[in-house]
């Protein structure tokens, strides 16, 4: 090989040593993207971010928040956000606040600052967990049913078991509530005992850690269906199938559009929520399934207890002559 094929080589192999680290690794808006597109989207994807040094030596607050639980199409994300409870100033300097009345742009700005500013980088860690519909959809329908409430707690709980893991010292847990938040505050409490725990309605708009993993959350689903690949060969011009909201004429329209008459929807859409079924109904073919006929078991030969000891009622033992014996003309001597 001569040494200019080599530079060619340590040069192509250095592009796709950055391609590869840019897929398995999120360090701004823009890498958020191909990280997604990478990923199998009918199964759960889990990101966990660097954990800043100080988050590992200083006791911490941490946030969770959900987005995406309501729309018929797409993810379900669930974040976290965390960092020491002597570092809320940064939290309040990147405009951390109720995510909900923060634009799109808005929010695509404060994650991207989130990941590559110093001073956020230094002290604030976070983590996303991307539940695919298919998986939403699988947990409601199956034999021992899974409603959406137990989905999003199990998130939000493996996702502060991953904090854990990753040596943040959690101090304070703030979680956006899913149901009552008593029960739900008592169920957070049975498994981190240790931990001061605090689930309140609207907790995004009343504590900045908890608004700093709604937008992450939030840009995350975004991200996710703007990048969405269907593997059922589907082409959505712009991925231009609305908010995912029942009520939104172009998600209506897109459910219209896209049903095939045998195997319903694609991966996109949660096939359990009644919009889609109603959907179905309306326009899918109806399926019957044939039950296979029950039917007796052949014979077998003898069953076991055909050679166990019988008494009559006089106490005599009487048990039947073992047929190979009685067609061979033999019997059991037991004197001789």
């Amino acid at each position: 090989m001569s040494k200019e094929e080599l530079e060619v080589k340590i040069e192509k192999d250095e592009e796709k040593h950055q391609t590869e680290e840019n897929v398995n690794k999120i360090t701004s808006l823009k890498s958020l993207g191909p990280f997604i597109s990478a990923q199998e989207n009918s199964k759960n994807t889990i990101y966990v971010s660097d954990v800043p040094d100080i988050c590992k030596e200083q006791p911490c607050m941490l946030g969770v928040d959900e987005a995406g639980r309501g729309p018929v199409l797409g993810p379900m994300v669930y974040g976290i956000s965390y960092c020491p409870l002597k570092s809320k100033q940064a939290l309040i300097d990147l405009g951390c606040a109720d995510s909900k009345q923060l634009t799109e742009e808005k929010r695509d700005i404060i994650f991207n600052e989130l990941n590559t500013l110093d001073y956020a980088t230094e002290c604030i860690g976070w983590a996303v967990e991307i539940i695919s519909p298919n998986v939403i959809s699988s947990s409601m329908y199956r034999r021992s049913k899974c409603s959406l409430n137990e989905v999003s707690m199990d998130s939000a709980m493996g996702l502060i078991q991953q904090a854990i893991d990753a040596g943040v010292q959690i101090a304070e847990v703030y979680v956006d509530t899913v149901g009552p938040p008593e029960k739900y505050q008592e169920k957070l409490l049975r498994r981190f005992p240790n931990f001061k725990i605090t689930v309140a309605k609207k907790a995004d708009s009343t504590y900045p850690i908890v608004s700093a993993a709604s937008i992450c959350a939030k840009v995350t689903r975004d991200h996710a269906l703007k990048v969405w690949k269907f593997p059922e060969g589907l082409v959505i011009k712009d991925n231009a199938f609305g908010s995912g909201y029942p009520g939104d004429p172009v998600t209506k329209r897109f459910l219209a559009e896209n049903i095939d008459l045998v195997f319903g929807f694609p991966r996109l859409v949660r096939f359990s929520w009644s919009t889609a079924e109603n959907a179905l109904a309306d326009k899918a073919y109806e399926m019957e399934f044939d039950e296979p006929e029950s039917e007796k078991p052949k014979y077998a030969g003898a069953k076991l207890t055909k050679f166990f000891n019988k008494t009559t009622k006089s106490g005599e033992i009487k048990r039947e002559e073992c047929r190979f014996l009685s067609q061979r003309h033999l019997c059991s001597v037991t004197d001789f």
